[in-house]
């Protein structure tokens, strides 16, 4: 049955992939974006875009007006180290705007409203890896905070009036069209380095682990939840593989050909030490194949960024 599913921040990295796989679905998508950090080259032409704010009260009522079948909320201040430098604008953007995007899709009728979570920011420095849903949540960022606060808003419009909602819970995505500029994905950045001759730096030490998904992996899970309701999260979307910086940049040197040493610099203040998340509860659930290998998924990502160049 086709749906209309609308994409918060359907021009950027993720929002943009989610909209293609709906659309190659038959699916109507629209795509509300600011442009803040979104490419209109990312918009799949099928798509009816709208260019708008959802801190802005004619947003939330394009909302209402267009009465959507499925809510995929991906647009996002997704800058940890300016929620740190500004907690309150990240809550304006990350808990205000997202309550209001939740009232709207009651309003309008909405039969799914999906999250995009964060693992690692919610977590916290691993109790036990890789950590589960069930690991305790003591984030250390604000970005952190307000991802675990709209949880909790989120489960109140569930268990009070009945909006199906459901959080992903994000380990570190990576994969075709990430920004390589400003805050982006350290895949991202170091593939762009790497193919333009530039040294690439490592902050500390390079033996901070992270656990990298593919975007395609991250896709097929927003696709399930959204065609079983009766998946109840929040869900980790992640590999259970702990890979060091050191380490992937290895690995994408060699998958982009350079055999030159990365530099090392000063360790970022406060930056967690390890995140790894178990994701087979969804997996096994959703009848979701196995995430895709990080250097399958790394050779592909370098392939667009030199086909980018």
């Amino acid at each position: 049955m086709k749906r209309h599913v609308l994409v918060t921040g359907g021009a950027g990295f993720i929002g943009s992939h989610i909209a293609d796989a709906f659309i190659e679905r038959g699916d109507r998508v629209s795509i509300i974006d600011n442009l803040s950090t979104g490419n209109v080259r990312n918009l799949n032409p099928k798509a009816e875009f709208h260019e708008a704010d959802l801190r802005e009260e004619r947003t939330i009522e394009l909302v209402r007006m267009l009465r959507p079948d499925v809510v995929s909320h991906h647009a996002a201040q997704i800058d940890v180290r300016h929620s740190v430098a500004d907690p309150a604008i990240d809550a304006e953007i990350n808990i205000v705007a997202t309550i209001r995007l939740l009232q709207a899709s009651l309003d309008a009728g909405v039969k799914r409203f999906v999250f995009a979570s964060t693992g690692g920011a919610i977590y916290g420095e691993p109790v036990t890896a890789p950590q589960d849903e069930d690991h305790p949540t003591h984030p250390l960022s604000p970005y952190g905070c307000a991802k675990l606060a709209v949880e909790h808003y989120m489960h109140y419009f569930r268990e009070i009036h009945g909006l199906s909602t459901i959080a992903l819970r994000y380990a570190n995505i990576y994969g075709p069209r990430q920004n390589s500029k400003g805050e982006a994905g350290v895949i991202a950045i170091f593939a762009d380095r790497l193919l333009s001759g530039q040294e690439v730096t490592i902050n500390g030490d390079g033996e901070q682990t992270r656990d990298y998904v593919f975007v395609g992996d991250v896709v097929r899970a927003n696709v399930a939840v959204t065609d079983d309701l009766s998946l109840k999260g929040p869900f980790n979307v992640g590999t259970g593989v702990e890979t060091s910086v050191n380490e992937l940049y290895r690995s994408l040197a060699a998958a982009a050909g350079v055999a030159r040493d990365a530099q090392h610099g000063p360790a970022k203040a406060g930056e967690q030490r390890r995140s790894v998340l178990d994701g087979s509860k969804l997996r096994r659930l959703a009848g979701l194949q196995e995430p895709v290998a990080l250097g399958e998924g790394m050779r592909e990502t370098v392939e667009f960024f030199r086909a980018a160049r």
